[in-house]
């Protein structure tokens, strides 16, 4: 067990948020249900060339599991596969107007739901907090 507290009250916390405010929680509570919306995040966050492996990879599931998941924000209406004009076999995942409009509500909701937990904060509160989570979230991805 490591032995700094600081470190120890970071584990803490991390897990409670992700107990709480877990995709598939927070997508509840904006009406969206289903793991296709996670398939959102990954193409949002992707580099424009997102295929079902980089969904199974961003995601931490099986192809299967992705392909099934992907299957379903194309029936939603919220994806839509494109051909690889240079490799037929390959298709990539592209965002329809309802996906970016799913994803734009998703982004009020989120943020609506860290602005009442930070409410009454001061500014430079805020500013470092999203400074230092920032911080961290880019040195867990290193």
């Amino acid at each position: 067990m490591y032995e700094d507290k600081y470190i120890a009250a970071v584990e803490r916390a991390m897990v409670a948020i992700r107990r709480r405010q877990s995709r598939r929680v927070l997508a509840r509570q904006q009406g969206a249900v289903g793991p296709e919306y996670e398939v959102l995040d990954v193409i949002e966050g992707g580099d424009g060339s997102v295929t079902v492996s980089t969904v199974a990879q961003a995601l931490s599931v099986d192809q299967p599991r992705a392909s099934r998941m992907v299957a379903a924000a194309v029936a939603a209406g919220l994806v839509r596969r494109e051909a690889d004009q240079a490799d037929g076999r390959k298709a990539w995942l592209v965002l329809t107007e309802a996906g970016r409009a799913a994803l734009e509500q998703a982004h009020r909701a989120r943020q609506a739901a860290f602005a009442a937990v930070m409410e009454g904060w001061p500014e430079e509160d805020r500013a470092e907090f999203a400074r230092l989570l920032t911080r961290f979230v880019e040195g867990m991805s290193g």
